[in-house]
């Protein structure tokens, strides 16, 4: 999420991340996204575990809701695929079936699925509603059964509501299609192992619509840290979440990173300085705009670093061109 100052900003509350598979009080460290995770169950076919929340959050059931539709949708065992079907269990968690209709690619044409949630973010939490970013991976059934891996973020929308809040609405990335060529900053994020990024964000970059501006800060940062991205482009709100600002992202002009050296942003146990550090990294590396837990003091300009709740889970690093 950009934002040219923290007073603006201020009404947002934010939450935290999680980690792989099964988010819990341990977070994994970083891996290549590129093939399958082992099937926790020994299967042929993944089975992994769903999301909890971790230590750290600061609103966990609303992210927990929003996971819970996403994994609803875009898991199914073997012939349970289908809009109706994924209708069926989406109703099972008390809310409109017709929310399956806005699943997008989660919806595939597979005779089975499963949904590994790799992150759950803030893109926003006001008094009465909120957005959650829903960084995942699917494993689509193949014609042999053997699993595809594929995967997207979702934008979902919520509103407050007694005993939990009510999902209204989802958005899933759309990248758009790969680009003929692509600028060498891209190819070389692409092949960094110390850069991992989820399924929308791979696509996001072989579209060709991410700014050189991120992608040369992410191979600068690179060089000290390895970071796990959630967000680049896509599945991000379009306009700064309760206002009617444009956010960076949609623009290819921002990137949000969720850990680094394999320390989750979020958690408590996470170094202080490790994070700091790696905000003034981003800075330096020619972002106008950071954002994370914590309000540095020192930028080029009054408003260079902001700290919210919003961004109490992942640090926010925007770009002007």
């Amino acid at each position: 999420m950009s934002t040219p100052g923290l007073p603006r900003r201020a009404a947002l509350l934010g939450g935290l991340g999680c980690a792989l598979t099964a988010c819990s009080a341990s977070h994994p460290v970083a891996r290549n996204f590129s093939s399958p995770s082992p099937s926790p169950t020994g299967s042929a076919f993944p089975a992994p575990s769903a999301w909890q929340p971790g230590p750290g959050e600061l609103q966990p059931d609303v992210k927990l809701r929003a996971v819970q539709v996403v994994e609803a949708i875009g898991s199914w065992p073997p012939g349970g695929q289908g809009a109706a079907a994924a209708g069926q269990r989406v109703a099972a968690l008390g809310l409109p079936a017709e929310l399956a209709a806005q699943g997008g690619t989660l919806l595939a044409d597979a005779p089975q699925a499963a949904v590994e949630v790799v992150y759950a973010q803030y893109g926003g939490l006001l008094s009465e509603s909120a957005s959650v970013l829903v960084v995942c991976r699917q494993w689509l059934a193949g014609p042999d059964g053997a699993p595809q891996s594929a995967g997207t973020t979702v934008d979902v929308r919520l509103s407050r509501a007694d005993p939990r809040w009510n999902v209204t609405a989802l958005h899933p990335a759309d990248p758009g299609p790969a680009a003929a060529t692509l600028p060498d900053p891209a190819t070389r994020v692409l092949a960094q192992p110390r850069i991992v990024l989820p399924p929308a964000a791979v696509a996001d970059l072989r579209s060709g619509q991410v700014h050189d501006s991120a992608l040369n800060a992410m191979l600068t940062l690179a060089g000290p840290y390895s970071f796990q991205v959630s967000v680049v482009r896509s599945g991000h709100p379009l306009l700064v979440f309760g206002t009617d600002r444009p956010s960076d992202h949609p623009l290819g002009k921002a990137f949000d990173t969720w850990q680094i050296d394999g320390h989750p942003v979020v958690d408590p146990a996470t170094p202080t300085d490790l994070v700091d550090s790696f905000m003034r990294a981003a800075a330096a590396a020619g972002s106008y705009n950071v954002g994370g837990p914590r309000l540095l003091a020192g930028g080029r300009t009054a408003n260079q670093f902001f700290s919210d709740p919003t961004h109490h889970d992942h640090v926010h690093a925007g770009f002007t061109a």
